[in-house]
């Protein structure tokens, strides 16, 4: 009975960690400018889908997208007239091209891009990690940027996005609770192997 109830409680642990999966973590270091430095790339060959995923900015704001350094034409994801789960199709690419996905500030005409280096305040202007997917918006890679200039208060939820058909290269690693909890599975069943044993 203690067996079923340790691998029960096992399961349930797993289960919840597995749901916080499909929320995209949000910045949490609010205030500074995210470090971390991504390089967005197409993950096979086919169309980039971006979803919007909310707003809360001010400013009036649009998505567009340049491959290997070229402008794809195609605009959209306005943050006021966008629901979430709207869907933006970027068009067809290669695998392994390098996308730059690039917010557009109709207010004062700023552009901040995902590659810092392009960004003419020398701002990093994106927050990304992975994200599981839900009802409107499918698993891919979420993506947030700030849209004010010298990166405004830094809490990267100006604008959001999930793009399928994209992997980011800098963020593409498991997440810390994954491997701990399998960790810990493994040696709650070892444990009861041994006291088995035991008896």
């Amino acid at each position: 009975m203690k067996l079923k109830s340790l691998f029960a409680a096992l399961c349930i642990s797993v289960g919840f960690a597995s749901s916080a999966l499909a929320v995209p973590t949000t910045y949490t270091n609010i205030g500074t400018q995210n470090p971390i430095l991504y390089t967005f790339v197409a993950t096979s060959a086919g169309d980039v889908m971006a979803y919007f995923a909310g707003s809360t900015a001010g400013y009036t704001n649009t998505l567009s997208l340049l491959v290997n350094g070229v402008d794809t034409g195609i605009f959209g994801l306005n943050n006021h007239t966008s629901n979430y789960g709207d869907l933006l199709n970027f068009g067809a690419v290669n695998a392994g091209d390098n996308l730059v996905f690039r917010l557009n500030v109709l207010n004062n005409g700023d552009t901040w891009y995902s590659q810092k280096s392009s960004n003419s305040d020398g701002v990093n202007h994106v927050y990304s990690n992975s994200y599981g997917g839900d009802a409107f918006v499918p698993a891919g890679v979420y993506v947030a940027f700030e849209d004010l200039r010298n990166g405004g208060d830094f809490n990267y939820n100006d604008e959001n996005f999930v793009f399928t058909n994209v992997s980011n290269v800098s963020n593409d690693v498991p997440l810390p609770a994954t491997p701990l909890l399998l960790g810990l599975g493994m040696g709650i069943l070892a444990l009861v192997a041994k006291r088995r044993k035991q008896v």
